[in-house]
Order: structure tokens, then sequence, then C-alpha cells
């Protein structure tokens, strides 16, 4: 029996890394027009590379990287990056094919869901509000309130306490294998990993479901559920 869900956000709910790149390239164009003289695509690449290195929630990834490479931080060219990616990031931001549905099919089964994120609390509801996804859930768990990230297991626990439910009656959905899914098979929780979402180029996951499209979700909530009650 799936009583709840635990959701990931970022390639999960959201084209995160979609929008990461296109925003990263806005911020470039426009530090290149405020007067940074560089080549486009060396820069790009340095920003990510920093941004592997430190994470890619730094919110002061470009005065890391401006400083390292250039000696300190020109703050037109700073702000012009700035102002490029928000742009690019408010138009580019978007849910995956069928997720309000899914979402709200699943409400509507009665199965209670929670967000669980690596991603300062703060950002994580700026995107949950912004794509409309706030009136399907009401607590997000983050790295911010326990110090502690995934694949450890504080999120995980906190996330059954808050719905209140056992982890073999829990199931987790994420795209990321060595985080989303490792942490709660470690506790027992059943897993369904986001395939569609995995840009970590994962062969196995581990994962109890493998889903090609979060729709698919609806169904295996369903027939777990059927089978439980009546099997």
């Amino acid at each position: 029996m799936i009583r709840a869900v635990i959701f990931d956000i970022d390639n999960t709910l959201t084209d995160f890394m979609r929008m990461k790149r296109a925003a990263v390239d806005s911020a470039v164009e426009s530090m290149i027009d405020a007067g940074l003289q560089v080549r486009k695509d060396v820069m790009v690449e340095k920003i990510f590379e920093t941004y592997w290195k430190e994470g890619v929630e730094d919110q002061k990834i470009f005065d890391k990287v401006l400083k390292k490479e250039f000696g300190g931080i020109d703050y037109k060219l700073l702000a012009a990056g700035i102002v490029g990616y928000r742009r690019a990031k408010a138009g580019i931001m978007a849910l995956y094919p069928h997720v309000s549905l899914t979402l709200l099919e699943i409400m509507r089964l009665g199965i209670r869901s929670v967000a669980l994120s690596d991603a300062p609390k703060l950002e994580v509801w700026l995107r949950i509000v912004g794509l409309g996804l706030h009136h399907y859930f009401d607590q997000v768990i983050t790295s911010e309130d326990l110090g502690a990230r995934k694949p450890a297991p504080e999120p995980f626990r906190k996330a059954l306490d808050m719905l209140g439910t056992k982890p073999e009656e829990t199931l987790m959905v994420g795209d990321w294998a060595e985080r989303d899914m490792k942490g709660a098979l470690d506790l027992g929780i059943r897993t369904a990993w986001a395939k569609y979402g995995d840009t970590h180029g994962t062969e196995d996951s581990g994962a109890e479901f493998v889903l090609s499209d979060i729709q698919e979700l609806v169904g295996i909530i369903r027939k777990e559920n059927a089978v439980s009650c009546c099997g």
C-alpha cells in the first residue's frame, strides 16, 4: 500500500538543468555586452566547472568566477550577469509534461505528498510558487532544515515524520540515483526513479519503479493499492 509520496523537485518536477544552462548562457552574453572581454564558450565552461565544485545552487557563483579569472569583481559586469541570468530563468523555468495533472490525481486519490530538496529553502519555495505547485505542497524539507543533504537519512526521516507513514507505505520519486534513490532505499522507503530527468547517464538506479513520464506514477499507485486492498 502506498499512502504517501516524497518528491524531489529539480529534474523531477522541473527541467532544472535546461533552465540553468539557458540562464548561464544569457548571463555570459549580458556580461560580454557590458564589456567583459572573453569568449562566451570559455566563460560558460568556467562557470559550470565552479558549479560542479561549489554546488549548482551557489548564489555567489559569478562573484567567484570573476574574482578567480580576472582578479577582482567589476560590479557593472556582475550586475549585467545577474540580470541576464534572472531574465532567462524567469522565462524558461517550466514543469515537465503531465506534472500538474499527476499531482492533482495523486491528491484526489488521498495520497499525501511532501517535497524534499537539497536546494536553499527560499529558492525551492520560489520555484514551487512560481510554477503553481504550492496548492499541492504544504511542507518542504531542505538541507537547511537539518544540516544534512541526501542521501543522509535525516531528510528522509523528517519526511516520514511529516507524512505520518511507514517506509514501506511511502514512495520516493527522484532523478538522482546516488542521492534520491540510495537515501530512500537505505531506510526501506520504496522508490521510483525519474528516468526522464536523469542528467548523470545512470544505467542502473536500483529503484523499484522506473518512470519514463511522471504520469506513470498514478498507474503504479493505483495498481499497488488495489493489490494491497484486494489481493
